[in-house]
């Protein structure tokens, strides 16, 4: 091979080489304008479906990914390199990523799950996998809880999809459950009467329904009362608090004795 036909063979093969550059860089350009309008379009059909913000934002960051590779394999071929086993490799690799992270992508899923069909909402009060707390943050991979003492706990979505889940705050009222115990020498329906009149007019406490006040059971120390007032998710505590200290005073100001367990011992002899 002469200088000549070398000099030729270099000039067709750059020139062949230069326009597939300027080719790529134009597939280049218009495959990411594809993929940038095709975001776009996804977002704004989640968004006419009210899609949670965070779904939406993941949704449209796979789109980009997924596109992106695909683009690149195009890329590839362009130039005439063999994309068979490159598309082999990336689906091994995605398979022994996905063994490696099963746990996390089952996460992920559940996660998904959650913000679809949206059991709960941030600044609700739910219990979950064992854990009680207000939503801080709903997660791909964790749902972030402020417990009632003050310390921000993170939970994998799988266990809470996987496990009950209470939602304290979905419905606009709750009752609070405590008990009363009464000595034997107390008659249990006056008690309830006086109860029931004086939990009527505690702050906080809903008049309809109006609060219940029973008798639960009677142990060895005697009558054991159910009291069950109603209020608001927000007020839970205060009334708790509220009524136990109600149920001291007004016990102590009906002059009841302290309950004490009665044990009769008889001698034969």
């Amino acid at each position: 091979m002469n200088y000549e036909t070398l000099k030729n063979y270099i000039l067709v093969q750059g020139a062949d080489l230069g326009l597939k550059i300027l080719g790529a860089i134009a597939l280049w350009i218009v495959g990411r304008w594809l993929i940038g309008l095709a975001q776009r379009l996804l977002r704004a059909a989640l968004k006419r479906q009210s899609v949670d913000t965070t779904l939406m934002n993941f949704a449209a960051s796979a789109i980009s990914v997924v596109l992106n590779v695909i683009l690149v394999v195009a890329i590839l071929g362009f130039f005439g390199v063999q994309t068979t086993s490159f598309a082999a490799l990336l689906a091994g690799v995605g398979l022994a990523v996905g063994a490696a992270w099963s746990g996390l992508l089952g996460n992920f899923a559940a996660g998904a799950f959650l913000l679809i069909f949206r059991p709960f909402k941030v600044g609700d009060m739910i219990s979950a996998a064992g854990i009680t707390g207000v939503v801080e943050e709903i997660g791909l991979f964790v749902t972030t809880l402020n417990t009632a003492d003050n310390i921000r706990t993170f939970v994998g979505n799988a266990k809470i999809s996987g496990d009950n889940l209470q939602n304290f705050s979905a419905n606009p009222y709750r009752r609070v459950d405590l008990r009363a115990q009464l000595h034997h020498s107390v008659d249990p329906n006056a008690a309830i009467q006086i109860l029931k009149q004086s939990i009527a007019k505690s702050p906080n406490v809903l008049a309809t329904p109006a609060p219940d006040v029973e008798i639960l059971e009677y142990s060895a120390f005697g009558p054991v009362l159910a009291v069950r007032p109603y209020c608001s998710n927000s007020n839970y505590w205060q009334v708790y608090f509220d009524t136990n200290r109600l149920i001291a005073r007004e016990f102590g100001e009906a002059g009841y004795p302290a309950p004490e367990q009665r044990v009769t011992v008889r001698t034969i002899a």
